[in-house]
């Protein structure tokens, strides 16, 4: 079966084409500046439609989506409610769920009849227990608007969970691991035997780590007394938490963790934003190892992750005093073909 992923973000479009149930990955390409000032590109119908030029006999596809709420626990085949209970989702993630949606909408126009499958960065999260995912606010906000906590990058946390699991060579549903997701965007989870049982992304990708440009977490009150000495709308307000903070507005210098490195030696901003990052990271990962108990591994993955060794010994050092036998992992994270395996799996179903 061939089965062709779909990425799709507000101006670009990322494919991959995978032969399954091998996984071998045949072909892949990005389409970038769709709907921008001067590109011959308009929309993602024109841009699905130059792909589909280069790729022939698909037979199944397989959407990111990054919101599914509460609604969607496991890989679904896409149909109008689907689509619907999409469009619902994106007031919680209006930068991603529209965009994932105009990818949707384009490929049941031009591939009429391939099954369409939706998988959801917040379906792992599912397992979470109710202590975990409730806000102590008023619980009747939890009631009326769904507030809780989602979590987010669930697709690389499974994909590399299953991978660490094959490389100790035991079954993931005697491990408890804790995954590292570390990019522009970052997150960290509590995997309990094969369950997901906390993480730090929240109602909004904007809660938990120190992140490229977002402020992870922060006292809530600092947000309403910024508002009011700034005189700051909600828009401007979200714009400074998830655009002007984490690494890059601590440093001042830049988002990109290579380049505070390279300042840090002259720059003592450069230095505490990479000292705040670890710290953040290093107490994520000794509370999860409270909260499940132990730990038997610990898995670093995307950019950061997989590329900054002094990243990764200073947020476990002093590891082996909490989980002396706990190993230490870097498994790039494929998103694409665990998205691949999931629709794979519905389709064969």
């Amino acid at each position: 079966m061939r089965v062709l992923i779909i990425n799709s973000g507000s101006s670009s479009i990322k494919y991959k084409l995978f032969r399954m149930p091998t996984g071998r990955l045949i072909s892949k390409g990005l389409i970038e500046k769709i709907g921008e000032k001067g590109s011959k590109i308009s929309n993602h119908h024109i841009g699905l439609g130059i792909i589909l030029e280069k790729i022939k006999s698909i037979d199944a596809v397989g959407h990111r989506v990054v919101h599914g709420g509460q609604d969607f626990k496991k890989p679904t085949k896409i149909n109008g409610y689907v689509i619907k209970k999409i469009e619902e989702c994106a007031k919680l993630a209006p930068l991603h769920n529209p965009a994932n949606l105009e990818g949707i909408k384009a490929c049941v126009k031009l591939l009429p009849g391939v099954p369409q499958v939706a998988i959801f960065d917040t379906a792992f999260y599912q397992t979470l227990p109710k202590e975990a995912f409730i806000y102590a606010l008023a619980y009747r906000y939890y009631q009326k608007y769904a507030i809780r906590k989602y979590g987010f990058h669930g697709t690389s946390h499974e994909y590399v969970a299953g991978e660490a699991a094959r490389r100790l060579k035991k079954p993931l549903s005697k491990l408890r691991l804790i995954t590292c997701h570390l990019g522009n965007g970052c997150s960290i989870t509590a995997i309990k035997f094969g369950k997901a049982v906390d993480t730090s992304m929240g109602f909004t990708p904007l809660e938990g780590l120190v992140m490229g440009t977002r402020s992870g977490d922060i006292d809530p009150a600092v947000v309403t007394y910024l508002m009011r000495k700034e005189k700051l709308s909600p828009n401007r307000i979200e714009d400074i938490l998830n655009k002007e903070s984490g690494l890059k507005g601590i440093s001042g210098i830049s988002n990109d963790l290579r380049d505070l490195k390279k300042a840090a030696r002259r720059n003592i901003r450069a230095r505490l934003a990479i000292d705040i990052f670890i710290y953040r990271l290093k107490k994520y990962i000794g509370a999860y190892i409270m909260a499940m108990g132990g730990v038997d591994a610990i898995v670093f993955t995307a950019g950061i992750g997989e590329n900054h060794a002094s990243i990764r010994r200073g947020a476990t050092q002093g590891l082996k005093s909490l989980a002396n036998k706990a190993k230490i992992l870097v498994i790039p994270t494929d998103e694409e073909l665990m998205i691949a395996r999931q629709t794979y799996g519905l389709i064969e179903r």
